[in-house]
């Protein structure tokens, strides 16, 4: 697999002094990288439920063969990452601040595309108008719905009411939001919407490796239209 991606790990250190172990998924020698100054910083589901980077590892790897460079990293608590989970994500809006930064500073990207999956979706949404290189948003199984967002409720503003290009991929099936909920939701998003449902999907389905390479095809046409 060299010669399809490079991986490389790093130590990110947050605002607060939180070291975040980060993953570096780069195009190998073989793959015709389509953008030098774009990256795509992927955030993983819930911390407290067991969620990592290595969730993701599938859609990082996928997205550096199509020829874009992709970083994970483990939000704090998580893995070797040092510091505290918290219950409602707000202190890991500091990590996707922190992780993005590195990503524009130390490897001098200055186009980021953040993912979020599930929980991950409404903490990478609450970071998206915090960071200046940011020029897009893709939710996988944002938790909208009505006992989701008892913990995450607070974060659907700061996505809904940025202006910045957003994509919401969904089951038809995800036992957190039904259809609705999500259809109602958008309706008040600022700037472009976009939605794409996947029928008969549940929300762990869709999020298992399983569909890696169909949410990657996603990525990729997202991208290609910012």
């Amino acid at each position: 697999m060299s010669s399809d991606f490079t991986l490389e790990s790093f130590t990110v250190e947050t605002s607060d002094g939180v070291k975040l172990r980060t993953r570096l998924f780069k195009p190998g020698p073989n793959i015709n990288i389509k953008d030098e100054n774009f990256a795509v910083v992927l955030v993983h589901p819930y911390s407290v439920l067991g969620g990592s980077q290595g969730l993701l590892k599938g859609i990082a790897s996928g997205l550096a063969l199509n020829g874009y460079t992709a970083v994970t990293f483990d939000m704090r608590g998580v893995g070797k990452s040092t510091g505290r989970a918290s219950l409602t994500g707000f202190a890991e809006v500091k990590d996707v601040v922190s992780v993005s930064n590195w990503v524009s500073h130390s490897l001098s990207i200055p186009k980021i595309l953040l993912i979020g999956s599930s929980a991950g979706a409404p903490i990478a949404g609450s970071a998206v108008d915090k960071i200046e290189e940011v020029i897009g948003y893709v939710s996988i199984g944002y938790p909208f719905g009505i006992t989701a967002s008892i913990l995450f409720g607070r974060h659907h503003k700061g996505i809904l009411q940025s202006v910045k290009p957003k994509l919401f991929i969904m089951g038809t099936q995800d036992g957190f939001t039904s259809v609705k909920q999500l259809e109602n939701k958008v309706k008040s998003a600022a700037g472009r919407v976009e939605t794409h449902l996947i029928d008969g999907v549940g929300h762990f389905q869709m999020e298992g490796p399983d569909y890696d390479a169909y949410m990657v095809d996603l990525i990729v046409n997202f991208i290609q239209s910012l």
